[in-house]
């Protein structure tokens, strides 16, 4: 027997109210987006046309319940826009945040002036998770080309269906490594966003962080600065003559993170603030 059909504008309504009345921060945007991704209808249709008949709604039903119990929008809908990219997430990857584009736009001019000369920008990117920092750089700068590294066997896979689906895997490679540990040659940039949340602090966390971020890529270790040190002692031996190294920071981390790196001979070029004001992005290179 085929299953009821349901009126398009109806089912918005009720995703609202719902969401609305569970205290769900944006639940109007929140219930369009599931609306639409689970019924394939636009929110153009919902205007114009809200007794458009929508069948096998279960899906929809389930993801709504999903966002009740606190389930973040993104990871129900399975992936999240990054610097216009539309990237999957999966089990093992953060989310990409907005204040991490910060990081893409400190080193897209260095990476393109370094294609400009040479011809070519080689860039590796520690802790690629869903890969949005490095597939983002290559798909502003056509000459580029990097690896992304992760410790984590579900990213690497992430990653390298991210750079397929976004017509990068030519330019994009991915490998499982635990930092340096599987990586050889020289880049003449390494970007990352590591883990750097004081392991005492992961417990505090929003809910919506703690229950669905995986712990691996948020914990920094006790005073969450270990993933610093691992980089700024052996990163040298991976950078290229005149490279940079370009970082993602705690709000509160950048005296930390710069005494880190000045002690193993790195000098810091730049520090850059996010949308919100907040010390996040670190440029170091060295002598």
């Amino acid at each position: 027997m085929p299953d009821a059909a349901h009126p398009l504008g109806a089912l918005l309504r009720e995703a609202r109210r719902r969401l609305s009345e569970a205290g769900v921060t944006d639940a109007a945007l929140d219930a369009r987006l599931l609306v639409e991704h689970f019924t394939g209808t636009t929110r153009s249709q919902a205007i114009t046309d809200p007794t458009l008949p929508v069948h096998g709604v279960e899906p929809l039903i389930a993801a709504v319940e999903r966002r009740l119990a606190g389930e973040p929008l993104h990871r129900i809908l399975g992936f999240r826009e990054f610097y216009g990219l539309k990237l999957e997430l999966s089990r093992e990857t953060l989310e990409p945040r907005p204040d991490t584009e910060t990081l893409v736009d400190a080193v897209l001019p260095f990476v393109r002036e370094v294609s400009e000369r040479r011809g070519a920008c080689r860039i590796l990117d520690l802790g690629t998770g869903t890969g949005a920092i490095l597939l983002a750089v290559l798909s502003a700068c056509p000459k580029a080309s990097g690896m992304g590294v992760d410790i984590s066997a579900d990213a690497v896979a992430t990653a390298t269906r991210n750079a397929d689906h976004l017509g990068l895997s030519n330019r994009f490679a991915a490998v499982q490594s635990d930092w340096f540990e599987e990586i050889s040659g020289r880049y003449d940039v390494i970007a990352s966003n590591p883990p750097y949340i004081p392991s005492q602090q992961i417990e505090g966390l929003q809910q919506e962080v703690r229950h669905f971020d995986p712990v691996r890529a948020l914990d920094g270790g006790a005073d969450g600065l270990d993933p610093y040190r691992i980089i700024g002692e052996q990163g040298p031996a991976y950078l290229a003559h005149g490279g940079l190294a370009a970082l993602e920071i705690g709000h509160d981390q950048k005296a930390d993170v710069t005494a880190i790196f000045s002690s193993c001979g790195w000098s810091l070029v730049e520090a850059l603030t996010d949308l919100g004001g907040n010390d996040r992005v670190l440029l170091f290179t060295r002598p």
